[in-house]
C-alpha cells in the first residue's frame, strides 16, 4: 500500500489536492503527517523527498513529490482514471489544474487556507476580486463543457476538482460572495464525505502555524490608518 507524506490538515492546501483524489476513488493508502513551522520539519520532510517539500507519495521503490504528478501516478499506478474522459473535457482540465498550479496568488496570499477559522465577509481588495472572477469563469466555462454528469467541474471528481479544493475552502472561509453557480460547486466541494474526513481530523490538531493565522482585527486597523 502507498503512503503518502502530508503535513498539517488544518493549513496544507497541498496535501489536501492529492490525498483528497486518493480518499474520493478509492484508492488506499497509509498517511505519514510531518507538522509544518516546527524546527525539524525540513529534515523530516528531506527523509522521504530531496525536494523537502510535501506532499509526497512513497509507493515501493517510486518516490513523487509535486501534487499534479502524484495524480498523474495514481491514475497510471492503480488504472483509475483521474481527469474527465473526454478530449476537449480533459484538455481544459489539464489547463485549468496548471492554472491553479501557478496562478491566483492574490487570493492564496491574503486568504491563506486555514479550516480552523471563519472570518466576516468584507472587501479583501482588487486583486483577490479578480482571482475570484476568474475561478467563477473557470467553473461556468468547465460545468458548460461538461457538466452534466455531476456537481464538478466537469460531471465526475477529478484532478482538476482536487486541484481547486483548497481554493474552495478559502472562499468559505473568508465568506468571500459568490454567484449560484459557484457557490452550488463550493458546496459540492465541501460536502464530499472524503473532505469531511480531512476537515474532522483538521479539527482535532493542535499546531498552530503562526503567519496563516490571519489577525484581521490588525488589518481592518491598519486599512483604517492608512
Amino acid at each position: 500500500m502507498p503512503t503518502l507524506v502530508i503535513a498539517n490538515k488544518t493549513y496544507s492546501s497541498w496535501s489536501l489536492r492529492p490525498w483528497l483524489l486518493m480518499k474520493q476513488l478509492g484508492v488506499a493508502f497509509d498517511e505519514i503527517t510531518i507538522p509544518l513551522d516546527l524546527p525539524d520539519t525540513r529534515a523530516k520532510v528531506l527523509q522521504h523527498s530531496p525536494a523537502g517539500k510535501v506532499p509526497i507519495l512513497i509507493d515501493g521503490d517510486v518516490t513523487v513529490w509535486e501534487s499534479i504528478s502524484i495524480m498523474e501516478y495514481v491514475g497510471e499506478a492503480y488504472d483509475t482514471p483521474v481527469w474527465p474522459e473526454g478530449r476537449k473535457a480533459r484538455a481544459m482540465a489539464r489547463s485549468v489544474a496548471a492554472e491553479m498550479h501557478a496562478g491566483f496568488s492574490a487570493l492564496r496570499s491574503a486568504c491563506p487556507m486555514n479550516l480552523g477559522k471563519k472570518f466576516a465577509q468584507r472587501n479583501r481588495g482588487e486583486a483577490v476580486a479578480r482571482d475570484v472572477a476568474r475561478f467563477s469563469e473557470i467553473v461556468r466555462q468547465a460545468r458548460e463543457l461538461s457538466g452534466a454528469g455531476g456537481p464538478f467541474l466537469f460531471g465526475a471528481f477529478s484532478a482538476a476538482d482536487a486541484m481547486y479544493a483548497p481554493l474552495a475552502t478559502r472562499l468559505d472561509t473568508y465568506s468571500i460572495a459568490l454567484d449560484a453557480t459557484t457557490r452550488a460547486y463550493v458546496d459540492a466541494i465541501l460536502s464530499l464525505p472524503a473532505f469531511q474526513e480531512w476537515r474532522s481530523a483538521a479539527m482535532t490538531e493542535e499546531w498552530i502555524v503562526e503567519h496563516d493565522e490571519v489577525d484581521e482585527e490588525a488589518i481592518e486597523n491598519y486599512r483604517k490608518a492608512a
